[in-house]
């Protein structure tokens, strides 16, 4: 039985209405605000008694009091299934690319589309037969995607057993075509339930359909040196990028987007500037994929709900590119989130808390914004499936706070429940030490989870990591004196301590993003690179002058840097290497 409602009430996209006595609404239901003949998509927020807040996706001028309100029954949700890589959706999941065909450069309201393509026909192959017992997310068959194999599988929100009573023959489906027929399996009963190769799921509900959680103790490779180095992240891990404008957080997660050693990259755009998002569409598509030299977007989903879009769509967007990474995960691949920015989201929570008139927390964001920020986080990880496959969902959230003070709660919030902060500096940024990542204040619980395995690079790598990031901040210390005292002022020997921790900032922490050597790094360069510069750093010098000094580690350095931008292994490379070495077998002596 539909259920229908009127409005009491509009502010802005919330709009209050009031249904009849003994009428079942669920939070987070559906619902359509009908505005001049529109209907508008709409979420159920709130409900007290007979009256009920909804959020509207849309603009809501030229709504009146007394304009109908149709409850669908249904939760916000996403519909997952073949034919979405390669996709540019909005926070509803309404594919972009053909919303522009039909409407031009300026969308509708009220315009919605099917998220896959409903004519495409899927080459299908059945992997199970008639009479097998399975449950949810068994895979029953499969179709051919592109760069992968599709797994279908078995509908997400059915429980208990269930028994295969028909499964159509391999051949051309669509995604609307029931494929398979499932009956229940004992004293199950309900009727029989339709497999398609398509099926929806919750946006706000975690996928938790699973044999077991597993601990992220496997490095995701960004090849980004001073993240993989110092600062490593976890497959199934989570990390967060801060930073003032300017700093370089997109330029760092379409790097990372690129290099890291993942099979699908969701990328959500969260209320960012329409020019960003516009350069990312433009990018990607162009970008040649190093993993499989092909486009980048054939295994690239971007969700993008700019600042020019309704705020209520905003806080959408996360959940809807959650949910698809999760969806991926249950395919048993390695999925990696990138969300640009959870600033602009918390603030969508902030401006519809504050309609709703609730008791504002510290800097008026909801009190409940720690809770909400732990539980779209809480969804990442690396998880064991039914059929023993591994799965994982890595998930970097950006913060923009404002005047790059990380001290605001967004940030504060988010750093209680991630395992990597990569602080982005306004000072090294200004100085175009690019990544900006700021070595001493970023951290990452990893470096001592993942020991085991990142030993595995190096005898003891873990302790030369700690033993170089020790450096850097005894270079700093000395930097602040010579600021004080001149060059002059300090001793030989921390002159040296400074030139080498100078050393290892250019040679690990800085690296150009546009060079086409230097814009990545593999594990094996890095290894050996860094086992190099560790040498030198770890080598006893022996200098007759500061200027000797000066003149010895300024050469030192630059024979790093040709490294950095020889390809690894080439005569070039060989030539800078061997000379290195040849200076740390004489000991040093000037």
């Amino acid at each position: 039985m539909s259920i229908h409602g009127r409005v009491l009430a509009v502010n802005g996209p919330l709009v209050t209405c009031e249904v009849g006595e003994g009428l079942d609404i669920l939070q987070n239901e559906v619902a359509y605000v009908i505005c001049e003949n529109i209907p508008l998509k709409s979420e159920v927020i709130r409900i007290r008694g007979r009256q009920v807040d909804l959020q509207v996706f849309e603009s809501t001028v030229g709504l009146q009091v007394g304009d109908r309100v149709d409850f669908s029954g249904n939760l916000l949700s996403v519909t997952l299934g073949p034919g979405m890589l390669g996709k540019i959706y909005d926070g509803l999941q309404n594919p972009l690319n053909e919303l522009e065909n039909v409407q031009g450069f300026f969308l509708k309201r009220g315009q919605y589309l099917p998220s896959l393509d409903e004519q495409k026909l899927w080459d299908f192959k059945p992997t199970l037969k008639e009479g097998v017992l399975v449950k949810a997310g068994q895979y029953i068959g499969e179709v051919a995607e592109g760069l992968f194999t599709h797994p279908i599988m078995v509908p997400l929100e059915l429980l208990g057993s269930w028994r295969v009573k028909s499964i159509k023959e391999a051949g051309g489906y669509t995604v609307t075509d029931t494929i398979a027929l499932l009956e229940g399996a004992d004293s199950q009963g309900g009727g029989d339930v339709a497999v398609k190769l398509k099926q929806e799921w919750p946006v706000k509900r975690p996928m938790r359909i699973y044999k077991e959680r597993l601990l992220p103790d496997t490095q995701l490779l960004t090849q980004c040196r001073l993240i993989d180095i110092f600062f490593p992240l976890a497959e199934g891990g989570t990390a967060c990028v801060p930073g003032p404008f300017g700093a370089g957080k997109t330029v760092l997660q379409q790097i990372i987007s690129r290099y890291a050693q993942t099979d699908i990259v969701i990328i959500v755009a969260c209320g960012e500037r329409a020019g960003e998002v516009v350069e990312t569409i433009r990018e990607f598509p162009e970008l040649l994929d190093p993993k499989t030299g092909k486009s980048l977007m054939d295994r690239t989903i971007i969700i993008c709900n700019t600042s020019s879009m309704p705020v209520a769509a905003r806080e959408a967007s996360i959940y809807t590119g959650v949910t698809l990474g999760e969806y991926y995960r249950q395919l048993g691949l390695k999925v990696l989130l990138l969300a640009d920015s959870t600033s602009r989201w918390a603030q969508a929570l902030r401006e519809t808390s504050a309609r709703l008139e609730e008791i504002p927390g510290e800097e008026a964001f909801p009190a409940y914004l720690e809770s909400r920020i732990a539980a779209v986080y809480e969804r990442a990880g690396k998880v064991k499936l039914f059929n023993d496959g591994i799965g994982s969902l890595t998930m970097i959230g950006t913060v923009s706070p404002a005047g790059g003070n990380f001290e605001e709660p967004v940030t504060q919030n988010t750093l209680k429940v991630v395992g990597a902060f990569h602080g982005l500096s306004r000072t090294r940024s200004d100085q175009r030490r690019y990544p900006a990542i700021d070595p001493l204040i970023s951290w990452s619980l990893y470096l001592g989870q993942m020991k085991a395995s990142l030993n595995s690079r190096a005898e003891n790598w873990v302790d030369l990591v700690q033993q170089a990031h020790n450096l850097i901040f005894a270079g700093r210390e000395v930097h602040q004196m010579m600021l004080v005292v001149g060059e002059e002022g300090i001793g030989l020997e921390d002159l040296v301590l400074y030139l080498k921790s100078e050393i290892i900032d250019a040679v690990c922490l800085q690296q150009d993003s546009f060079d086409d050597v230097d814009q990545a790094s593999s594990r094996e360069r890095q290894i050996s690179d860094f086992l190099l510069l560790m040498e030198m750093v770890n080598h006893t010098f022996e200098f007759a002058s500061k200027e000797a000094a000066k003149a010895r580690m300024t050469h030192m350095q630059n024979l790093f840097f040709q490294l950095k931008y020889c390809p690894f292994g080439g005569e070039k490379y060989k030539k800078y290497r061997s000379e290195i070495e040849a200076i740390l077998d004489q000991k040093g002596v000037v």
